[in-house]
C-alpha cells in the first residue's frame, strides 16, 4: 500500500507499509484480483485469486502521531466462492473475484457485493462485542434445559465479551450471465444494482434473487457479424436512470432507462474521430476501454486504455476534453507484448474524492480543467 500527500501542485508518494509478501515464488490463488475501498475509506476489501476477500481496517491516529493516517490491519478474511464446473457446457467456473463494490453504509453493519465470472454475492460485514446471557430455557451451552426444572423466570441480560466481526452471506444472484462478468456497479438509489458481460447487462434488485432486466443487449443475431464487446460499465453516481458502457471499439454509450425498458438506443455517443496518421497495426487492441468511471461531481467520465488516459466531459460528444499519454515507450514494444499476452492486460481508474487526481492502477495525473468549479 502506498499514500499520497499534496504538496503544493506536486502529488509525494511515500511507502507506508506492505500487506502480503514479496516474494515472487507465489502460489497462483494468492494472487491478489481486485480491490476497493468502502466509500469512507476506512475498509479496504481486496479479491485474489483462490475466490478469496480479505478486508482492511484502518487503524485510528494515535495521540503520539495526530496527523499520520492509521495503518490498514487485517479486519476480516472469508472464502468468498468456491470452484465450480458446468455440467450442461462442460465448462469450469473459476472462483477467482472479478469486481467487488461496497454499499452505501446505511447502519452499523457494512455490505458488499463479490463476483466471480457467473455468480454475484451480497455479504454482510458486521460486529459484536457483546452476548446475551442469563436464558430461561437454556442453559450456559447453549442445551435447552427441563421445562419441570424453571420455577423462576429471569430477564436476560447483555454482558461484554472480546469483539468478533461476522461475514454472513445475505444472497446469491446467479444463472443470469453467459458470458463472463466484468462488471458489477450499485445505483445511487441504494436498492438496485447491475451486471455486465461481454455482450448483455443486467439489472438487478438487491432483494431479488431469482430474476433480473436485461436492459442492454448487444448480441446479434449471427455471431459471425460481432464488432464489439462491452468492456466496463458504471451508473452515474446521482441519477439512478442513467449508466454509461464502454466497448472494444474505444467508444462509450450514455444510457437513459427512463427511455426504454431495453437501452438499445443510447442517449449519447462519446467517441474520438480517428486520425490516420496515428493509426498502427495494434491500434485495435490498444484502443480498447479497459474501464469507464464518473467523477464524483457526476459531470466527468474517465476511461483507460491501453496507451492513454481520456476525460471526457458528459456535455461534449465530440472529442475528451483531456488526453493523457501513459507509457509512450511501449509503443516500439507492442511486438514483443502481443506475443507474451501482455497487451491484454486490462488497467483500472479511479478519481480521488475532490476529482482532482486521476488514479490509475500504475500513476496518478493531477486534473484541473478550466470550469468555474475547479478555479
Amino acid at each position: 500500500m502506498r499514500r499520497a500527500g499534496s504538496c503544493g501542485s506536486d502529488v509525494q508518494w511515500c511507502f507506508t507499509q506492505v500487506k502480503g509478501t514479496t516474494d515472487l515464488d507465489v502460489s497462483e490463488a494468492d494472487i491478489i484480483s481486485t480491490v476497493e475501498f468502502n466509500h469512507t475509506g476506512e475498509l479496504l476489501a481486496t479479491g485474489d485469486k483462490g475466490g478469496r476477500v480479505v478486508i482492511f481496517q484502518r487503524e485510528q491516529e494515535t495521540k503520539n502521531q495526530p496527523h499520520r493516517q492509521g495503518e490498514y490491519n487485517v479486519y476480516s478474511t472469508f472464502q468468498s466462492h468456491e470452484p465450480e464446473f458446468d455440467y450442461l457446457k462442460s465448462l469450469e467456473i473459476e472462483e477467482k473475484i472479478n469486481k467487488i463494490r461496497w454499499l452505501p453504509q446505511q447502519n452499523a453493519a457494512h455490505f458488499l457485493l463479490s463476483t466471480n465470472d457467473k455468480t454475484i454475492k451480497l455479504w454482510k460485514v458486521s460486529e459484536r462485542d457483546k452476548r446475551p446471557e442469563g436464558y430461561n430455557l437454556k442453559d450456559e451451552e447453549g442445551r435447552m434445559k427441563d421445562l419441570s426444572t424453571v420455577t423462576v423466570l429471569q430477564v436476560p441480560v447483555l454482558k461484554p465479551m472480546d469483539l468478533m466481526v461476522e461475514v454472513t452471506p445475505r444472497k446469491i444472484f446467479a444463472n443470469a450471465h453467459t458470458y463472463h462478468i466484468n462488471s458489477i456497479s450499485v445505483n445511487s438509489d441504494c436498492e438496485t444494482y447491475m451486471s455486465a458481460d461481454d455482450l448483455r447487462i443486467n439489472l438487478w434488485h438487491l432483494g431479488i434473487t431469482d430474476r433480473s432486466f436485461n436492459i442492454v443487449d448487444i448480441k446479434p443475431v449471427d455471431m459471425e457479424e460481432l464488432t464489439e464487446v462491452i468492456t466496463a460499465a458504471e451508473f452515474h453516481p446521482h441519477h439512478c436512470n442513467l449508466l454509461v458502457y464502454s466497448s472494444s471499439k474505444g467508444t462509450l454509450r450514455l444510457c437513459d432507462m427512463r427511455a426504454a425498458a431495453l437501452c438499445d438506443k443510447h442517449a449519447k455517443l462519446f467517441e474520438e474521430p480517428e486520425d490516420p496518421s496515428n493509426r498502427f497495426f495494434f491500434s485495435e487492441i490498444t484502443s480498447s476501454v479497459s474501464d469507464v468511471k464518473f467523477s464524483h461531481s457526476g459531470r466527468y467520465m474517465m476511461t483507460r486504455d491501453y496507451l492513454t488516459v481520456k476525460v471526457w466531459d458528459l456535455n461534449m460528444e465530440t472529442k475528451p476534453i483531456e488526453i493523457y499519454q501513459i507509457h509512450d515507450y511501449l509503443r516500439s514494444k507492442l511486438c514483443s507484448l502481443y506475443e507474451n499476452d501482455c497487451i491484454f492486460d486490462k488497467f483500472e481508474c479511479a478519481w480521488n474524492g475532490s476529482d482532482r487526481l486521476l488514479l490509475n492502477s500504475d500513476f496518478t495525473i493531477p486534473f484541473k480543467p478550466g470550469f468555474p468549479e475547479y478555479s
